[in-house]
């Protein structure tokens, strides 16, 4: 059986950090999720795909993402069924997010030292300062 899925986006609000009474971490967002074509008038439609991610990817997600941010989340769709407030049966879809990388290059308006990992789940600070030296060719030859 498989059950997987990746979906990209843009955050729909700040995500919200919370913690069980054991101190596990879990953060609820939602991904505004354009669909790949356009209805007959010519529109695109789009999809607001609910999504919960645990733990450190939970911690992930609250510290690097914001409202407007790009989002690839890797993941399971679960089901989960629930009685609203007046005991009617419902169902909910959500995405259970096992890895969650950043879908842009950095955030807007954001200096060039800041975090860059287009593809990557975790970035390292980029560096804005050159350490190469001017390489000496008179005769031509590679110093290699």
């Amino acid at each position: 059986m498989l059950n997987k899925i990746f979906i990209m986006g843009r955050l729909t609000r700040d995500p919200e950090l919370r913690r069980l009474e054991n101190g596990t971490a879990v953060t609820r967002f939602s991904l505004a999720v354009d669909r790949d074509f356009k209805s007959q008038n010519g529109e695109r439609s789009t999809d607001f795909i609910d999504v919960v991610a645990w733990r450190s990817t939970a911690e992930f997600v609250s510290k690097y993402f914001t409202k407007g941010r790009m989002a690839i989340v890797e993941g399971r769709l679960q089901i989960r069924d629930w009685k609203d407030r007046d005991g009617n049966n419902r169902r909910s879809a959500e995405v259970v997010a096992d890895n969650v990388y950043f879908g842009d290059s950095k955030r807007d308006g954001a200096p060039s030292g800041d975090y860059a990992a287009p593809m990557g789940g975790y970035a390292a600070p980029v560096n804005t300062t050159s350490s190469f030296s001017e390489i000496d060719d008179e005769d031509g030859d590679l110093p290699f």
